[in-house]
């Protein structure tokens, strides 16, 4: 099946077997390596990214059901001059990152929730990220950068 979708905001258009799901059409068939796969069952959050505006695991969802919509990776966060978006910036700044297997997903699920909340307090921003499974840095560093990149958009 032909499927059509705006990735990053471009146009794209993939051929995919019914049952290939979201998170394989990305990275094997159109090169988006950024959308990460751990567990495949949606647990892990490696592989969140952002369909029509709302947060989505894509090793859940298969690609047809993608077709039409608007989807953004984090491939997607970087600024037009190739910078780092301020919330990418800042995991490099304050050692949200280690091995980096889960930062995609951690980065996608703080900007959904930068999106809805101006100035979220550590708490909530662990509430947030709780879906999302890290094993190297102890969540500090990630708990920190988001809380500086919200101090950032609304500074």
């Amino acid at each position: 099946m032909q499927v059509k979708f705006s990735l990053n905001g471009r146009m794209e258009s993939v051929d995919v077997e019914p049952r290939r799901t979201l998170a394989d059409a990305l990275r094997e068939d159109l090169g988006y390596t950024g959308t990460h796969v751990g567990c495949e069952h949606g647990v892990c959050g490696a592989c969140t990214i952002m369909v029509d505006g709302q947060p989505a695991r894509a090793c859940l969802m298969f690609a047809v059901q993608a077709d039409g919509s608007s989807i953004t990776t984090v491939e997607g966060l970087q600024n037009d001059d190739g910078k780092l978006h301020a919330l990418q910036q800042s995991f490099c700044d304050r050692h949200g990152l280690q091995c980096g297997f889960c930062t995609p997903g951690m980065l996608m699920t703080a900007m959904d929730l930068l999106h809805r909340e101006n100035e979220p307090s550590r708490e909530r921003i662990r509430e947030e990220m709780s879906g999302n499974i890290c094993r190297c840095t102890g969540y500090m560093g990630i708990v920190d950068a988001v809380e500086e990149a919200s101090r950032t958009q609304s500074g």
